[in-house]
């Protein structure tokens, strides 16, 4: 499954937000890997952010991860940072930006 959600950095923590994700800690990526996730990109246009998320089931990988304690302290420290989060929750589980078109 691809899931493509759409955050927003405080405008005046943009710089942060960057230095954050050149130091996403190698546990976090190893655990998010190892729940199911293939890939995840985010791109960044002014302070929205786009992600590309590629995983087996978005639902189990956020459920796996919730009570992790290297993705809690992520989870704070990009609370911080942004003015639209990603919604973790289990409400937010389907939240991502539609797809509207692809090349055939």
């Amino acid at each position: 499954m691809r899931i493509a959600p759409h955050t927003r950095v405080r405008a005046d923590r943009v710089e942060e937000c960057d230095a954050a994700h050149r130091e996403v800690p190698a546990e976090l990526s190893a655990a998010i890997r190892a729940v199911g996730a293939r890939s995840w990109t985010i791109w960044r246009g002014g302070a929205d952010l786009f992600h590309v998320l590629e995983c087996e089931d978005h639902a189990r990988l956020l459920a796996a991860l919730e009570e992790l304690p290297v993705n809690v302290a992520w989870q704070a420290r990009m609370d911080e940072l942004l003015d639209v989060p990603h919604d973790h929750s289990a409400e937010g589980v389907g939240a991502g930006l539609p797809v509207v078109w692809e090349l055939p």
